[in-house]
């Protein structure tokens, strides 16, 4: 409504419901993880637990930021995954012991995720808007997305932020996990290094060469879909496939 409407804001009807909506969301995706005995990690149960970390940190950027848009693609994705975590199958055996340590790389590890799925997202907006401006297009998407400009330093703004997430995540999984290159984990680790590295050279790019636009949503999307086989490729493939929860 707010696209076809072209409004700039959300309106109080829509962040009620939003408000609610994520409440709902909580509940589940909390209710989802935490067992008797321990914590469920499994493949559909933290895909609504990583759905809620990123409405949640979208929600408090907006305070800041006019990231809105956002949300036209996040909450059907989270209405998915809430709607999955609660009627799949348990796919990952319970984890009973986890010391402040992996407390501290899982948590990180799901705010890198959450940011950096948002970067992903204001990417693909950057990159509609661009193609739209470049053909000359002033009408539609352009109208209500912010000056291009302001996209791009939101998108990067996003990208530092999850940067410096994912460094912490990838520095406390080195000290406290005990062999971050095992065989079950080495896929993961090399992707998510594969990732960091992507990120972290389109963030030097755009500060010392200046790169912006087209190079930076494709740099940005090449960096999220290796992370996003790193964490949700990995456990697919060893709780769904495998069955090694």
């Amino acid at each position: 409504m707010h696209i076809f409407q072209q409004r700039q804001g959300l309106s109080r009807g829509v962040a009620v419901m939003g408000s609610i909506a994520m409440v709902c969301h909580s509940i589940v995706a909390v209710q989802g993880v935490s067992v008797t005995g321990g914590l469920s990690l499994g493949f559909y149960k933290i895909s609504a637990l990583m759905f809620l970390a990123v409405n949640l940190v979208c929600v408090l950027l907006m305070l800041r930021r006019p990231l809105q848009n956002l949300l036209v693609v996040l909450f059907p994705l989270s209405a998915m995954s809430v709607l999955v975590s609660t009627f799949a199958p348990e796919t990952a055996s319970i984890t009973t012991q986890l010391p402040g340590g992996l407390l501290l790389h899982i948590g990180c590890s799901i705010l890198a995720y959450a940011v950096l799925t948002l970067a992903a997202a204001q990417s693909a907006l950057v990159a509609a808007q661009d193609y739209q401006l470049r053909h000359r297009h002033t009408h539609g998407i352009v109208q209500i997305l912010p000056p291009l400009q302001l996209m791009e330093i939101m998108l990067f703004e996003l990208l530092l932020v999850g940067v410096v997430l994912l460094t912490i995540s990838i520095i406390s999984g080195f000290i406290f996990l005990d062999d971050i290159f095992a065989q079950h984990l080495v896929h993961k680790t090399a992707l998510t290094m594969l990732a960091w590295i992507l990120f972290s050279v389109l963030l030097w790019g755009h500060h010392k060469l200046g790169w912006r636009s087209q190079t930076a949503v494709r740099l940005t999307l090449a960096g999220f879909a290796a992370l996003m086989l790193a964490f949700f490729g990995s456990k697919l493939v060893l709780e769904l496939i495998l069955q090694r929860g």
